[in-house]
């Protein structure tokens, strides 16, 4: 009978002990919580929100510095800026990454983005090394010799090297650098369990679950302006969204007039010359932000109806076009647009 109740006391302390270690479990665990984290990267500005139980700042920042390792042209120390200084260098996953998504494009694109159009972008003064000495008569004659080295048929990555046929070849990923990074944080998220968030850099967005009020992410197209310089942007649309990658590529905000001419940031490396044409913003959706950032880039140079036909191409992808018709801006959508942002 001693020995009984012993066996119950000691069942019941082990019960006891049991249920204070699940209370006390329980209390220090943390509860997730929407964090927002925001500030400036590579010239613009980030914004994340997601739902977690820790504010992952120190991730994000460490996933900045591996993009800016790789693939910043303004890092002397990348590897993308060992490669344009022809230095003997490996390649990494985030390199190769973009390479991979480069040569895609190039190739659905027919030449209308193509990385190695670094050094047209430095000509009309867009790039990391500005130009000064451009002078109208000699215009034509300048493009044509800078364009022996536009062409990305004119570089290989071969055993995690970039090989040259021209050590004059320079690459700017620029034209995906922003979707790229979006697609690296959205990895981190998800990495450390996070099911709802939203990643922004400049405009570019991955989106993913559900805010903070259990609502669809909003996500506003810019309406472009041309003629009202420092005025308070207006929206030419609002999408209400989940898991989906989009990127936006205009002409209405870096540009300069040269003399009449008004030159764009966006150049068509098949002519050399930036781009001229009624297309004035290119927003697409895709598998990746960086390849709506790639395609979205490319629509821009094509123009409208080429843009059209790309997208229908791409199979993955959608866009959404805002053109200037008669002094008026007209949104045109490729046929599955609808259905690439619906779930």
């Amino acid at each position: 009978m001693l020995r009984a109740k012993k066996t119950h006391t000691i069942s019941a302390l082990l019960g006891l002990g049991l249920a204070a270690l699940l209370i006390w479990g329980h209390k220090d665990t943390p509860k997730p919580a929407y964090y927002h984290n925001q500030g400036k990267v590579f010239g613009t500005y980030y914004n994340i929100r997601y739902e977690a139980t820790q504010d992952l700042e120190d991730s994000i920042q460490s996933a900045f510095e591996e993009f800016d390792n790789s693939l910043s042209l303004f890092n002397p120390n990348s590897i993308l800026s060992a490669v344009n200084a022809n230095r003997d260098t490996a390649t990494n996953e985030a390199f190769e990454a973009m390479w991979d998504e480069a040569a895609r494009v190039y190739t659905l694109s027919e030449g209308a983005f193509d990385i190695t159009v670094a050094p047209l972008v430095n000509y009309w003064g867009f790039g990391r090394a500005q130009n000064t000495d451009r002078c109208a008569d000699r215009i034509q004659t300048d493009l044509d010799s800078l364009r022996e080295v536009i062409g990305f048929d004119k570089v290989q990555l071969i055993d995690h090297h970039v090989i040259k046929s021209d050590p004059r070849v320079q690459i700017d990923g620029g034209a995906v650098a922003k979707g790229q990074a979006c697609d690296m944080i959205a990895d981190m998220l998800r990495r450390n369990g996070c099911t709802n968030y939203l990643v922004d850099i400049g405009g570019e967005v991955v989106a993913h679950g559900r805010n903070d009020k259990g609502d669809l992410w909003h996500i506003g197209i810019t309406k472009p302006n041309l003629n009202n310089e420092g005025a308070q942007e207006e929206l030419q649309d609002i999408l209400a969204v989940s898991d989906i990658c989009m990127a936006t590529s205009g002409n209405y905000r870096n540009y300069y007039y040269d003399g009449n001419e008004r030159r764009s940031h966006t150049i068509d490396p098949r002519t050399g010359y930036p781009v001229q044409h009624s297309v004035l913003s290119a927003t697409v959706v895709s598998t990746t932000c960086m390849r709506a950032d790639a395609l979205a880039t490319a629509c821009m140079v094509l123009g409208e109806e080429k843009a059209l036909d790309m997208i229908e191409r791409a199979e993955d992808a959608a866009c959404y076009l805002i053109v200037a018709q008669n002094d008026s801006l007209v949104a045109i959508r490729s046929s599955n647009w609808t259905k690439m942002i619906t779930k």
